[in-house]
Order: structure tokens, then sequence, then C-alpha cells
């Protein structure tokens, strides 16, 4: 029988927050597996901006950089599992980890690291999905900054932007970048009543319904969208074609490993975790990335990554650092 490997992380993402997280292991000479399923959040963004060194960059350019310099320093300490799901995770009682992929192919490891991203959960309206990441842009720091000065900007005032605070959070950062700003509550009076009472308001607010979007067309690289509004009273609908559209839709964590694992979430539904080093509710997981944190960018991805490795260093430290023999180990998972 083939003894299995006991590897001391096993890294379930290869995003910015997983290759962060190997990199740092790295460095301590601990040994990761790297499961890549090869699906990216920002796989629709022509660039990636507020990335020290890679501003204005694609994202598969920062990722394979990323990938060449663990490969070219670490590969003693990496094992990359390219385009592996990974689709069933187990905790045994000592504290092992097993990570298993559609085909029943398991890895072991001492740790466990989520960085599966997420998944955004489009709102039903027809078209929005089409429009996701092409003209209706999550973050401000982001996206934007090249549509400055557009003649009209709108912002979604529904789900995780459907309250007064992120609502004229999210405007108050579009204004810099276009001569309007409209907030569209999508129905919602009450709301569009709170930010109309607030002082000073700069912002043009739209109650009606949305019944549908599209991009407006214009260019390869435009990012203008065409909302149509439902009509009041039995009028008819009115299309109205903004530069860009802000808004943050509601998110799950990516995988089944939240139901498997037991961990807690959080309100917004990611992964619960402990700061600074992303330890979740369950001893030895660690969620880092979109997944778990609500400011989801690559530059923030990747500091927690490097986090949670510096983080659960601390206690492995304190571990026999052993192989274990196929006896053994069977007597860990049983």
């Amino acid at each position: 029988m083939t003894t299995p490997t006991l590897h001391d992380v096993l890294i379930i993402g290869a995003g910015p927050a997983g290759l962060a997280t190997a990199t740092a292991l790295s460095r301590q000479l601990y040994t990761t597996v790297l499961f890549d399923s090869n699906l990216y959040r920002n796989a629709r963004a022509s660039n990636m901006h507020n990335v020290l060194g890679f501003d204005h960059v694609p994202p598969p350019v920062f990722r394979a950089k990323a990938r060449e310099d663990l490969k070219a320093r670490y590969s003693e300490t990496v094992t990359f599992a390219d385009g592996v799901e990974i689709v069933k995770t187990t905790k045994f009682r000592d504290g092992l980890f097993k990570a298993e992929d559609k085909h029943g192919k398991a890895w072991f490891g001492r740790r466990l690291v989520l960085a599966t991203g997420v998944t955004d959960i489009p709102p039903d309206i027809t078209g929005y999905a089409d429009c996701w990441g092409y003209g209706i842009f999550h973050c401000l720091f982001c996206h934007g900054f090249e549509e400055r000065g557009a003649e009209r900007v709108g912002v979604l005032a529904f789900g995780l932007t459907g309250s007064v605070k992120m609502a004229t959070h999210i405007a108050y950062m579009a204004r810099p970048l276009g001569k309007k700003v409209t907030i569209y509550t999508h129905g919602n009076e009450a709301l569009a009543s709170e930010i109309s009472a607030m002082a000073n308001n700069p912002f043009t607010i739209d109650t009606r319904k949305i019944t549908s979007m599209r991009m407006a067309g214009g260019g390869e690289h435009s990012t203008s969208v065409t909302l149509t509004l439902d009509g009041k009273d039995g009028e008819e609908g009115e299309e109205v074609t903004e530069g860009f559209l802000a808004h943050a839709p509601f998110t799950r964590p990516n995988g089944p490993f939240v139901e498997q694992l037991g961990l807690e979430t959080a309100e917004n539904g990611d992964i619960k975790t402990a700061a600074p080093f992303g330890e979740t509710s369950v001893s030895g997981v660690y969620a880092v990335g979109d997944c778990g944190n609500m400011v989801k960018a690559v530059a923030t991805a990747a500091a927690s990554g490097a986090l949670a490795a510096g983080g659960m260093v601390v206690p492995m430290q304190m571990e026999p650092r052993v192989e274990m023999d196929v006896e053994a180990m069977e007597k860990v998972i049983g």
C-alpha cells in the first residue's frame, strides 16, 4: 500500500489569497498543496487596479507571475494541483484534514485554508448577469477611474448596497467620477425617503423598479448600461443609459465546505473569521480572500493570505513535524 503524503497545509483556491498563503508558508519550509479550479471572480475584468506593481494589468498576468515565483523559488515545498476541483473536506478526530476531488483522489494536511472566493448572486432583473463585471462595478477603487467624467453614473440601492449607509457611501464614491449620480432604489420608497431626508443630499433618487438592463454598446471597452424602468400609474416605461453602475450584490462562498465543516457564517454570508489571522469557528481551518472578508479586492485578498500564514505557523511550530506511515494514517482517518 502506498503511504499517503501528509502535507502541512491544504489550500483550496489559487487566486491572490491562496497564492499569498502558499508563498508565505514556503518561507518557513511548510509544505502546501495549492488546488486551482481555474475559476476566478474577476474573470471579466480586463485589468485590475489598486495593486502595487500591477496597476492596470490583466488579472491572469498577476496570477502567472505569482505562480512563476513559487515554481522558481519554492518548488520543494509547493505542490500545484491545477484543474482540480475539491468537492469534499473532512476533519478527523486527531485534527488532520482530508480533501477529495470528484474522482475520489484524496490529499491530507495538518491545516486547511479556504481561498475559494465567492459567487455573486444576481438580483432577479433581466440582463443583470450579462452586465456584471462589464458595466456593473462592485468596487470603485478597482474600477471607475477610467470612466471618470461620465455624464451619468448609477448606484443600485439593493442587495448589500440596500441600506442608507451603504447606498450613500457608494454614491459619494461615484460622485467624483460622474457629473450626475442617480441612486436607484428599485421600488423601495422607504429607503428613498431616508436618503432624500439627508442634509445637503447631492444625489438624484429614482424609486422606479428596474425591469431589465443591457450593455448600451459604443465599442469593445464601453461600460455604459441601459436601464429599462417601470412606468408609474400606467405610464410607459423609460430607458435611461448610465456611464456605469455601482452595485454590490449578495454573495456566497464557493464550494460545499461551510456545510461540510460546520463553519459559522457572518450576516452577509461570508465565512466568519477571527481577525487578524482568518481562523474560522473550526480549529485549524482558515478562510482567506473574498470568502472570509467583506472587502473583496486583490490587494486585501493577498494580505489576508499572508496574515493567515503567519497565524497558523505559530501553533504548527509547537507540533512535531513527522511523516505518518500507513498504519498511523489509518488510525487517524479510521
